[in-house]
């Protein structure tokens, strides 16, 4: 019953998100939606590392930058078909994922999350250096896909199809070996190395898909944007993507895909105080940490249980007193009379405690 109105529920938002092009009729709201669906292909993967392996990294801003301006020279620069590309930026964001994660995922947690910090700083500065590749402070021009996805509504169906591979994709992992591996790393590097984890490779693997994730998530995201500048990729959108997962929960799939889509749409429902933006990034956050420290997404499934919890019913336990007289009656008929040995090779069952004797009719 559980599982057939959750898979309901599944079945219903599927067909809500497959069918927002023809229901909504505002091309901006479709905008946004695409926008939370770019920034969750890249939520999804960091999620692994950040919130079942445990690592904070908090410059993944820079492997979106990676995939958002390979897209834009070879699609753009160099022609290359845009949809062959999307791959393309993703093999380009697990390289760049793979060579910062060798050095650092050495490091503990906090020198970690510095790394991945100058990491995002670098990325900055030789878009701004590389100026004949990636057009400087002026930027590049960023080319959309051929049809069927040359229009927004194509384009929103590209990426609800993309995001819900990714989904899967992570689900997978955080449901199986994988995920008990991650976690365990989490928990406790040594208790997971003590039963035969590798740790290093388990963190690097995870790392690297996190920058394949972000690759696509930064291709996207530029064909989103149409034109990309090297302050488009702040180190704030980096912080950005790790309180989606603090908000949502780590250890949870649906917990950062809700913190993501709550806090891409926060800025449109506080518009009228589009100055107070950071204040109300900042309270979100404190709320969330203080009043739901595990995060959204285990507030959602608390609520869940308890709409589909089943009435409470009582289950007293009787004692079978018939039962356990007739077996204290047996042992005591079985054993020889009291201060008697027991025969050779017997030995003695054990006697009925008094309170049980006593007990009897």
């Amino acid at each position: 019953m559980r599982g057939s109105a959750s898979g309901l529920s599944l079945a219903l938002a599927g067909l809500a998100l497959v069918t927002l092009p023809w229901w909504s009729g505002d091309l901006y709201q479709l905008h946004l939606v695409s926008l939370i669906g770019a920034y969750w292909v890249l939520v999804a993967g960091l999620n692994l590392v950040v919130g079942f392996a445990g690592q904070l990294s908090i410059g993944h801003v820079g492997l979106l930058a990676v995939g958002a301006y390979g897209f834009a020279v070879l699609a753009g620069t160099l022609g290359l078909d845009p949809l062959l590309v999307l791959p393309l930026c993703g093999a380009l964001g697990g390289a760049a994922g793979l060579l910062l994660g060798l050095p650092s995922l050495r490091l503990p947690g906090f020198y970690f999350a510095m790394a991945t910090m100058a990491f995002a700083l670098i990325v900055t500065e030789l878009s701004l250096a590389w100026g004949g590749l990636t057009g400087g402070g002026t930027g590049l021009s960023v080319p959309g896909f051929p049809a069927p996805f040359h229009t927004p509504w194509g384009q929103y169906w590209l990426i609800l199809a993309i995001g819900a591979a990714v989904t899967a994709m992570t689900w997978g992992i955080a449901r199986r070996m994988w995920g008990r591996a991650l976690i365990a790393v989490r928990d406790s590097e040594v208790a997971a190395a003590s039963v035969g984890i590798n740790v290093f490779r388990v963190k690097l693997t995870v790392f690297v898909f996190s920058g394949v994730t972000a690759g696509l998530g930064g291709a996207l995201f530029a064909a989103l944007q149409t034109y990309i500048t090297p302050d488009t990729f702040v180190f704030e959108i980096g912080l950005f993507f790790f309180v989606c997962i603090i908000i949502g929960g780590r250890g949870s799939i649906l917990g950062p895909l809700i913190g993501t889509a709550v806090l891409t749409a926060l800025p449109e429902l506080v518009a009228p105080l589009a100055k107070l933006g950071t204040f109300f990034y900042g309270l979100t956050l404190l709320i969330v940490v203080l009043l739901v420290p595990e995060g959204i997404g285990r507030l959602v499934e608390v609520l869940a249980a308890r709409l589909r919890a089943e009435p409470h019913r009582s289950h007293e336990v009787r004692p079978d007193l018939a039962r356990l007289r007739r077996a204290l009656t047996s042992q005591a008929g079985a054993s020889p009379p009291v201060g008697e040995p027991p025969p050779v090779g017997e030995t003695r069952p054990p006697e009925a405690p008094a309170l049980a004797r006593e007990a009897l009719p």
